[in-house]
């Protein structure tokens, strides 16, 4: 998005936001599915190296979580905290649209 764009709609400091939580719910998808096929895998060597690549996406999850976790986009032992910052992520995207 353009730089004087994304000022005046106030997503200067979402970008960053919405892209890491894209890499999050990404990453979240990569577990889900790897998991899934190491339990369906028909051979051992198969198996290994689904299970390596499970082994990354989980990692790969752990950096992205921490990296949200530290700017305070993703509060995951926070129930309400989380609540309040989708409700106001969400009101942000609604006023930009509208």
């Amino acid at each position: 998005m353009n730089t004087i764009l994304e000022h005046l709609t106030g997503m200067h400091t979402l970008t960053d936001q919405v892209i890491a939580t894209d890499f999050l719910i990404g990453a979240k998808n990569a577990v889900r599915s790897y998991a899934m096929a190491v339990t369906e895998c028909p051979t051992p060597e198969i198996r290994d190296m689904l299970a390596r690549q499970l082994d990354e996406a989980v990692a790969t999850h752990e950096k992205i979580a921490n990296y949200m976790v530290e700017r305070g986009w993703y509060l995951p032992h926070d129930t309400d905290g989380q609540l309040a910052l989708d409700l106001n992520n969400m009101e942000t995207a609604l006023n930009i649209s509208g």
